[in-house]
């Protein structure tokens, strides 16, 4: 399966919001993982297939001037010996941001796994 990111409608709605003044945009904080992907995700989806864990970002890295790369670390203990083939980032209010679904990604036990969301315009 090849890999695919949506930007959820909701991430979208709130972007609309923040510029028009409504309603300030919450940052993103968290990123999902999970093992239930069966395909594109929709714009629509404000959860995953089936969510295994929800943790804080590692780290924030300003890539280029409309380029920031998310990015969260899996100790060799969380999610040993799991496949992950579906990925969210989440922002301060609970909300799925981007959703990703690839190919399975086996985390072994033994080691730490890093995983990166862009977020381009």
């Amino acid at each position: 399966m090849a890999s695919t990111t949506t930007i959820t409608k909701l991430s979208k709605n709130k972007i609309l919001k923040a510029r028009a003044g409504i309603k300030a945009l919450p940052a993103v904080t968290q990123m999902a993982f999970g093992n239930g992907a069966d395909g594109t995700p929709s714009e629509n989806d404000n959860t995953l297939k089936n969510e295994l864990l929800r943790k804080d970002l590692s780290s924030i890295e300003q890539v280029t001037d409309t380029n920031f790369r998310y990015i969260c670390t899996l100790s060799r203990e969380e999610l040993a010996n799991t496949a992950i083939n579906e990925m969210a980032l989440c922002d301060a209010e609970g909300d799925l941001v981007m959703i990703r679904t690839c190919s399975d990604k086996n985390k072994d036990d033994d080691e730490e796994m890093t995983f990166a969301f862009d977020d381009i315009f």
